[in-house]
């Protein structure tokens, strides 16, 4: 796996999936039930991670489709703010709203999420609307797995991938598993395991990868001999608390612990882990260093009220690192 390839291109990484918006309780410590007040933000695993990407200063774009609407309009001026690409964005023209994830922080170790994800937009994304020229533009493709719950967007997101390989692109897949959007786990598990099939980088954690195996209890070592006779040149699987592992197809292995934060909320991890594991692999720092990246930029994003909104700067990651030695 050559990082290093195609440095000339437009873009360091396209995202491609679900743009929608997160709604965060601002009064912390009681059920949502009792909340009056939300913040707004940009939400949806690519978006995020197209997002942290961009805040870490690689050339970042994104493909989803968007209502024609007020919603539609704060995800595409808040990314374009940010720095992030937004040709590749699709308009629904068909009357499809974006998705609403509503979240409700009673402690640290009590969030939980109520998602409206029903007709939403982005599931809409067709294979006519993916652009092969802009695709050819990257360097790398970052499919997340919820993209692949429903069609026409899985039918999209698996062109997608067919394109990146044909131009020589390399891609990444977030597992990102939701399962109040999919129809069953043995669905999961198909679909998972096509597009882990293909990919060249695979990130996720150890209960997604037990969804995609479609068993529970399995060890790294069953996982990565499976993925290691398909494309797979490396895979990340994390164990929350315990830290994250590293396997590359040479048979190296990597660790890396977590860095303490004062936690406030615990999503937003898994986005913001993908974004600075990929800078810090773009950037030449090895793998090592690239899971230190990742797990201290999950405890920043925790402890903090937004997802995307908390995305750090490298500099506030070297620090933390620095800082935890």
């Amino acid at each position: 796996m050559d990082l290093n390839k195609h440095q000339n291109r437009k873009f360091d990484l396209i995202a491609i999936g679900r743009a929608c918006i997160d709604l965060n309780a601002v009064e912390y410590n009681r059920p949502m039930e009792e909340t009056m007040t939300f913040s707004k933000y940009v939400g949806g695993s690519p978006a995020n991670i197209a997002i942290g990407a961009s805040k870490l200063g690689l050339k970042a774009g994104f493909i989803g489709k968007i209502p024609d609407d007020q919603h539609g309009r704060f995800i595409q001026t808040y990314m374009d703010k940010v720095g992030v690409d937004t040709v590749g964005m699709v308009l629904d023209k068909e009357g499809h709203k974006a998705g609403l994830a509503f979240t409700e922080i009673k402690s640290p170790e009590e969030c939980s999420i109520l998602m409206y994800r029903d007709e939403v937009a982005d599931l809409y994304l067709d294979a006519s609307e993916i652009d092969s020229a802009y695709i050819g533009d990257a360097r790398m493709l970052l499919v997340s797995g919820t993209a692949l719950a429903k069609s026409p967007s899985r039918e999209a997101i698996l062109k997608a991938i067919q394109i990146a390989r044909k131009e020589g692109c390399l891609v990444a897949f977030e597992l990102d598993y939701r399962p109040y959007t999919w129809a069953s786990e043995e669905e999961t598990a198909i679909y998972y395991t096509l597009v882990a099939e293909q990919a060249d980088i695979i990130i996720g954690t150890r209960d997604e990868y037990d969804m995609m195996e479609g068993k529970r209890g399995l060890e790294n070592a069953d996982t990565i001999a499976h993925l290691f006779e398909h494309t797979a040149q490396l895979v990340v699987i994390k164990h929350g608390v315990e830290g994250s592992f590293a396997y590359t197809k040479q048979g190296e292995t990597f660790q890396a612990g977590v860095y303490k934060t004062q936690v406030l909320k615990t999503f937003g991890a898994g986005d913001s882990y993908a974004s600075a594991f990929l800078y810090a692999l773009f950037a030449n720092k090895g793998i090592e260093t690239a899971l230190r990246y990742g797990s201290a930029s999950a405890s920043i994003v925790i402890s903090k009220h937004s997802s995307s909104d908390a995305m750090p700067e490298a500099f506030e990651i070297e620090t933390l690192i620095e800082a935890q030695k």
